[in-house]
Formats: C-alpha cells, structure tokens, sequence
C-alpha cells in the first residue's frame, strides 16, 4: 500500500468516525438515548489514534514540512477536516511516490528514517505492533475514563 492510499484510508475512515461520534452525541443528548455514543466514540477514539500515527509515518515519509505534519495532525480535532487536508496534500503532490526506506530504497539518515525501514522491512509485524500500541493507548484511556464534563 502506497503512502497516498494508506493516508487516503484513514483521513476517510476519520471523517466517517467523526460522523458517527456526532451521531452518537446527537442520540445522547437530543434523544436521550445514550447506547450509540460508547461504541461510536470508542470506534472513533481508535481511529483518531490510528490516524495519528500514520500522519506521523507519512510526515517522515513524504519529508513534509514541520507545519504542513502539524496541521494533518490538527486536523483530526475538527469533524471532517482530514478530508480536505488530504485532498489538499495530494493536490500538491505531498503523496506522491512510494516508501522511501522501504527494502532497496534510500538508506536511513536518522532515528525517524531507521524506524520507517524497520517498519517497511516487516509490514506484517510492524502493522501489528502498532495495532496493539494503537490498542494499549486506547485502553489506558478508557480505563482514564471519559472526558471531564464541563458545567
């Protein structure tokens, strides 16, 4: 999978959790029926975290600027703004190309570039590694509980 359509992905599936979440809040607090907003907002709760980590990847990746890898990762505080970000992105041809470090490619000039090629060397074992850190935040904040409810 490419850089461009492994951000694709989860700037969609962001957005789509996002609409969810909102759904799930509309039902809680307009219908009083709150059953929908634990499993939306813990499927959107993941996702976020999973959309994080691979803006990160494809910020060292795509050797983005400082602030164009900050406003992906803001974007993920804001319904649906993944969206265009990333359609802002490859417009500019920010996801172009394939994994830089991957086996035959270039090789590491540092910490961020030697964990890219380990990860590309073993996709399958990075992929998971990263689902269960991915997971272990997850859960650490669900055991934290949900946020504070101001008023």
């Amino acid at each position: 999978m490419s850089p461009r359509k492994l951000f694709r992905t989860l700037a969609l599936a962001e957005a789509v959790t996002w609409t969810l979440l909102l759904i799930g809040m509309f039902a809680k607090y307009v219908l009083d029926f709150e059953a929908l907003t634990p499993i939306f907002g813990g499927l959107h709760g993941f996702v976020f975290l999973a959309y994080g980590v691979v803006t990160l990847f494809v910020w060292a990746n795509q050797k983005w600027p400082a602030r164009t890898g900050i406003l992906g990762l803001a974007t993920t505080v804001i319904p649906w703004a993944t969206i265009p970000f990333e359609r802002s992105v490859d417009r500019r041809g920010m996801l172009a190309g394939g994994w830089r470090m991957a086996p035959g490619g270039e090789e590491p000039a540092n910490g961020v570039d030697r964990i890219a090629a380990l990860v590309l060397r073993r996709p399958i074992v990075a992929g998971i590694v990263a689902l269960i850190a991915v997971a272990v935040v997850f859960s650490v904040l669900l055991r934290l509980g949900p946020p504070v409810q101001l008023g």
